[in-house]
């Protein structure tokens, strides 16, 4: 039959997950780091899910599809353990929920106390000097509260893993992003990061890099972003090699 049914743009969904629990028939699951339509007769068309999504990815449109199945719908929530929280949710999902319902709390904004000092324990466990969520700068909303004030650390995603002292050399006490300028958009970057730099009252910008070339677009964003701001921050660069040592 025509009808009015959900569809999801693969270019757009960057796969956070938030549409998943949004729905309340659970016509939503997550494929290979993305967002799919499970089956059209599961999907009601009144796009709940629509205002869930940071992207814009998930539009209604009208084609052809088979009809709304109430009862099939029954047995696919019973199948995925959520006929018991079916329209139960009126108020913003925890992080827990939304793992367990098969999503990420992806942009979800949320700041953590800030630990006191980093203690070993005997089996050699560290504290987190993590004090926010999210951390990627494709999901980080440039007005939270987090910013505010804060000293900001732009990390390439592979300094964490290349330098062993990350959280208590450069991450302690302060505010953080983080992206792959191989893999994403330098450009969104920079429009983004000048987002930050304007609205948000940064009082000191520390990049890290890796030393392979193609990190360096990172730090190339953050100066162009910088200077587009108009802005006059404390600002410097470091750099780790990829055995993880400071080089400069």
């Amino acid at each position: 039959m025509l009808r009015k049914i959900v569809t999801i743009d693969p270019e757009k969904c960057n796969g956070c997950g938030l549409c998943v629990p949004s729905c309340a028939e659970g016509a939503i699951k997550m494929i290979n780091g993305k967002a799919v339509l499970s089956a059209d007769n599961l999907c009601d068309g009144l796009g709940a899910c629509l205002g869930e999504c940071p992207r814009n990815a998930i539009n209604i449109i009208e084609r052809e599809a088979d009809e709304f199945d109430e009862t099939a719908v029954a047995k696919h929530l019973a199948a995925i353990g959520k006929a018991a929280t079916l329209h139960q949710h009126s108020s913003p999902l925890s992080p827990a929920t939304l793992h367990n319902s098969g999503g990420c709390p992806g942009s979800r904004t949320m700041s953590f106390t800030p630990p006191q000092a980093a203690s070993s324990t005997p089996t050699g466990g560290r504290q987190s000097q993590l004090a926010q969520w999210p951390v990627q700068l494709h999901l980080v909303s440039t007005t939270a509260t987090y910013f505010q004030g804060a000293d900001l650390l732009i990390t390439a995603d592979c300094v964490p893993v290349s330098y062993a002292g990350y959280h208590e050399d450069f991450l302690k006490g302060k505010a953080v992003v983080m992206g792959c300028p191989k893999l994403d958009d330098n450009n969104f970057y920079t429009q983004k990061l000048t987002e930050l730099f304007s609205e948000s009252d940064i009082k000191s910008i520390t990049v890290l890099k890796m030393e392979v070339p193609c990190c360096g677009g990172i730090a190339v964003a953050a100066r162009q972003a910088l200077a587009a701001s108009g802005k006059q921050i404390d600002y410097k660069e470091i750099t780790i090699g990829i055995q993880g040592q400071i080089k400069g």
